[in-house]
Protein backbone atom coordinates (compact mmCIF):
# COMPACT_ATOMS: atom_id res chain seq x y z
CA UNK A 1 0.00 0.00 0.00
CA UNK A 2 1.36 2.98 -1.03
CA UNK A 3 1.59 6.42 1.14
CA UNK A 4 -0.36 9.24 -0.47
CA UNK A 5 1.70 12.29 -0.75
CA UNK A 6 0.81 15.48 0.60
CA UNK A 7 0.19 18.21 -1.98
CA UNK A 8 2.79 20.62 -0.14
CA UNK A 9 5.74 20.40 1.88
CA UNK A 10 5.79 20.93 5.33
CA UNK A 11 7.30 23.32 8.17
CA UNK A 12 8.97 22.41 11.25
CA UNK A 13 5.40 21.96 13.11
CA UNK A 14 3.87 19.75 10.63
CA UNK A 15 1.67 22.48 8.81
CA UNK A 16 2.08 22.54 5.33
CA UNK A 17 3.93 25.83 3.22
CA UNK A 18 3.18 27.48 0.10
CA UNK A 19 5.71 24.98 -1.53
CA UNK A 20 3.99 22.32 -3.58
CA UNK A 21 5.97 19.00 -4.04
CA UNK A 22 7.40 18.05 -7.26
CA UNK A 23 5.55 14.47 -7.39
CA UNK A 24 2.42 16.43 -6.96
CA UNK A 25 2.91 19.08 -10.23
CA UNK A 26 0.45 16.71 -12.01
CA UNK A 27 -2.52 18.47 -9.50
CA UNK A 28 -1.23 22.31 -10.15
CA UNK A 29 -0.90 21.66 -13.84
CA UNK A 30 -5.06 20.50 -13.69
CA UNK A 31 -4.77 17.06 -13.99
CA UNK A 32 -6.81 14.27 -12.28
CA UNK A 33 -10.23 14.72 -10.63
CA UNK A 34 -10.80 15.71 -6.38
CA UNK A 35 -12.76 13.34 -4.27
CA UNK A 36 -13.62 13.80 -0.69
CA UNK A 37 -11.18 12.53 1.70
CA UNK A 38 -12.98 10.73 4.33
CA UNK A 39 -11.88 10.30 8.13
CA UNK A 40 -12.15 6.81 9.25
CA UNK A 41 -9.90 3.84 9.36
CA UNK A 42 -8.49 2.41 6.04
CA UNK A 43 -9.10 -1.23 5.77
CA UNK A 44 -9.38 -3.93 2.94
CA UNK A 45 -12.20 -5.73 2.31
CA UNK A 46 -11.73 -9.05 -0.39
CA UNK A 47 -15.15 -10.00 -1.36
CA UNK A 48 -16.17 -13.17 -3.66
CA UNK A 49 -19.46 -13.48 -5.31
CA UNK A 50 -21.26 -10.74 -3.16
CA UNK A 51 -19.49 -12.05 -0.12
CA UNK A 52 -17.05 -10.64 2.16
CA UNK A 53 -14.57 -13.15 2.99
CA UNK A 54 -11.72 -11.34 4.54
CA UNK A 55 -11.10 -7.80 6.19
CA UNK A 56 -7.82 -6.67 6.55
CA UNK A 57 -6.95 -3.28 8.57
CA UNK A 58 -3.90 -0.61 7.98
CA UNK A 59 -0.91 -1.33 9.97
CA UNK A 60 1.73 1.72 9.48
CA UNK A 61 5.20 1.46 9.97
CA UNK A 62 6.43 1.85 13.40
CA UNK A 63 9.40 4.72 14.22
CA UNK A 64 12.05 2.20 14.47
CA UNK A 65 11.04 0.57 11.10
CA UNK A 66 10.65 3.76 9.34
CA UNK A 67 14.42 4.66 10.53
CA UNK A 68 14.98 1.49 8.54
CA UNK A 69 13.31 2.57 5.48
CA UNK A 70 9.88 1.32 5.45
CA UNK A 71 7.86 3.96 4.83
CA UNK A 72 4.57 2.95 3.36
CA UNK A 73 1.90 0.72 5.27
CA UNK A 74 0.54 -2.60 4.68
CA UNK A 75 -2.15 -4.84 5.48
CA UNK A 76 -2.72 -7.53 8.50
CA UNK A 77 -5.29 -9.65 9.55
CA UNK A 78 -8.35 -8.34 11.59
CA UNK A 79 -9.12 -10.62 14.60
CA UNK A 80 -12.82 -11.60 15.66
CA UNK A 81 -12.15 -11.99 19.43
CA UNK A 82 -9.91 -8.40 19.31
CA UNK A 83 -11.82 -5.47 21.17
CA UNK A 84 -9.37 -3.53 19.09
CA UNK A 85 -11.26 -4.37 15.97
CA UNK A 86 -14.38 -5.10 16.66
CA UNK A 87 -16.04 -1.87 15.13
CA UNK A 88 -13.91 -2.20 11.66
CA UNK A 89 -15.73 -5.77 11.71
CA UNK A 90 -18.94 -4.15 12.47
CA UNK A 91 -18.80 -1.73 9.42
CA UNK A 92 -17.81 -4.30 7.05
CA UNK A 93 -20.72 -6.50 8.44
CA UNK A 94 -22.95 -3.70 7.41
CA UNK A 95 -21.80 -3.17 4.03
CA UNK A 96 -23.47 -4.48 1.43
CA UNK A 97 -20.42 -5.68 -1.31
CA UNK A 98 -23.44 -7.85 -3.30
CA UNK A 99 -22.51 -5.59 -6.28
CA UNK A 100 -19.25 -5.56 -6.27
CA UNK A 101 -16.81 -7.39 -8.38
CA UNK A 102 -14.74 -9.87 -6.92
CA UNK A 103 -11.58 -9.09 -5.67
CA UNK A 104 -9.75 -6.75 -3.21
CA UNK A 105 -11.07 -3.12 -2.21
CA UNK A 106 -9.51 -0.52 -0.40
CA UNK A 107 -11.92 1.34 2.25
CA UNK A 108 -12.33 3.70 4.55
CA UNK A 109 -14.18 2.34 8.01
CA UNK A 110 -16.36 4.75 9.22
CA UNK A 111 -18.80 4.92 11.71
CA UNK A 112 -19.62 5.77 15.75
CA UNK A 113 -17.04 4.54 17.08
CA UNK A 114 -14.87 4.69 14.13
CA UNK A 115 -11.83 8.31 14.77
CA UNK A 116 -14.22 10.04 17.14
CA UNK A 117 -17.21 9.96 13.86
CA UNK A 118 -16.63 13.21 12.43
CA UNK A 119 -19.01 12.67 10.21
CA UNK A 120 -21.93 12.10 12.71
CA UNK A 121 -22.56 8.47 11.48
CA UNK A 122 -25.56 6.51 12.94
CA UNK A 123 -24.16 2.83 11.42
CA UNK A 124 -20.32 1.69 11.08
CA UNK A 125 -20.10 0.90 6.84
CA UNK A 126 -17.38 0.82 4.42
CA UNK A 127 -16.72 3.18 1.42
CA UNK A 128 -14.28 2.03 -1.16
CA UNK A 129 -12.37 3.77 -2.49
CA UNK A 130 -12.83 2.29 -6.25
CA UNK A 131 -16.38 2.49 -6.34
CA UNK A 132 -18.05 4.94 -4.11
CA UNK A 133 -15.89 8.13 -3.27
CA UNK A 134 -17.67 11.05 -3.54
CA UNK A 135 -16.19 13.48 -6.22
CA UNK A 136 -16.04 17.15 -5.95
CA UNK A 137 -16.42 19.08 -8.74
CA UNK A 138 -14.24 21.96 -9.53
CA UNK A 139 -11.82 21.74 -6.73
CA UNK A 140 -9.20 25.20 -6.40
CA UNK A 141 -5.46 23.98 -7.10
CA UNK A 142 -3.66 26.72 -5.37
CA UNK A 143 -2.35 26.90 -1.64
CA UNK A 144 -4.61 29.72 -0.43
CA UNK A 145 -7.86 28.66 -2.88
CA UNK A 146 -7.72 25.01 -0.99
CA UNK A 147 -7.08 26.75 2.15
CA UNK A 148 -10.41 28.95 2.20
CA UNK A 149 -11.80 25.71 -0.08
CA UNK A 150 -11.68 22.91 2.75
CA UNK A 151 -12.49 25.71 5.73
CA UNK A 152 -15.84 25.10 4.77
CA UNK A 153 -16.26 22.37 1.84
CA UNK A 154 -19.05 20.06 3.26
CA UNK A 155 -19.33 16.61 3.41
CA UNK A 156 -20.78 15.21 0.57
CA UNK A 157 -21.31 11.78 2.31
CA UNK A 158 -22.90 13.36 5.42
CA UNK A 159 -24.01 17.26 4.61
CA UNK A 160 -24.00 19.59 7.57
CA UNK A 161 -20.26 18.04 8.29
CA UNK A 162 -16.93 19.08 7.11
CA UNK A 163 -15.36 16.94 4.63
CA UNK A 164 -11.80 15.99 5.74
CA UNK A 165 -9.78 17.31 2.83
CA UNK A 166 -9.62 16.27 -1.07
CA UNK A 167 -7.77 13.17 -2.55
CA UNK A 168 -6.86 14.20 -6.59
CA UNK A 169 -6.74 11.20 -8.70
CA UNK A 170 -4.71 11.01 -11.78
CA UNK A 171 -6.15 9.06 -14.74
CA UNK A 172 -2.75 7.12 -14.63
CA UNK A 173 -3.29 5.50 -11.00
CA UNK A 174 -1.13 8.37 -8.77
CA UNK A 175 -2.65 10.17 -6.15
CA UNK A 176 -2.23 13.50 -3.94
CA UNK A 177 -4.12 15.01 -0.90
CA UNK A 178 -4.89 17.52 1.61
CA UNK A 179 -6.57 17.49 4.58
CA UNK A 180 -7.79 20.94 6.24
CA UNK A 181 -5.83 20.04 9.41
CA UNK A 182 -3.06 20.05 7.27
CA UNK A 183 -2.79 23.80 7.01
CA UNK A 184 -2.36 26.07 10.00
CA UNK A 185 -4.72 27.90 11.59
CA UNK A 186 -5.48 31.76 11.20
CA UNK A 187 -4.41 33.88 14.22
CA UNK A 188 -7.38 34.44 16.23
CA UNK A 189 -8.88 38.26 15.82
Amino acid sequence: MEKIPTLFERDERFHVVDRPRAECAWVFDGAGVGTEKLDGTNVRLTVRSGQVVRVEKRRNPTKAQKQQGIVDGWYVETDQGSAEDKWILAAAGNTDVAGWPDGEHACEALGPRIQGNPLALDEHRCLPFNLQAPTVPDVPRSYRELQDFLATLDSSFSPGHLAEGIVFHHPDGRRAKIKRKDFPRPPAA
